[in-house]
């Protein structure tokens, strides 16, 4: 089963661009410290994928300052 539900992932890896780019996010968002950092960082990440994107997560309000307009947040 777990094979199934890891075949239709792709996995990141979270590389010094990517954490340059979410620390720029940070600053632009008036956001900062280490609650933010991972969410940055999978914005930086959901911000470079071809065409749309869907994000789901529990932090809409947060992840919205951070993620660009072709990305749609998903509530969970």
């Amino acid at each position: 089963m777990r094979d199934w539900a890891m075949s239709g992932m792709v996995v990141e890896p979270v590389t010094k661009d990517i954490a340059d780019e979410a620390i720029h996010l940070l600053r632009e968002a008036g956001l900062h410290g280490h609650t933010y950092a991972i969410d940055a960082a999978l914005a930086a990440i959901a911000n470079r994928q071809p065409g749309r994107t869907a994000l789901f997560t529990s932090d809409g309000d947060d992840m919205g300052k951070l993620c660009g307009k072709r990305v749609q947040l998903r509530g969970l």
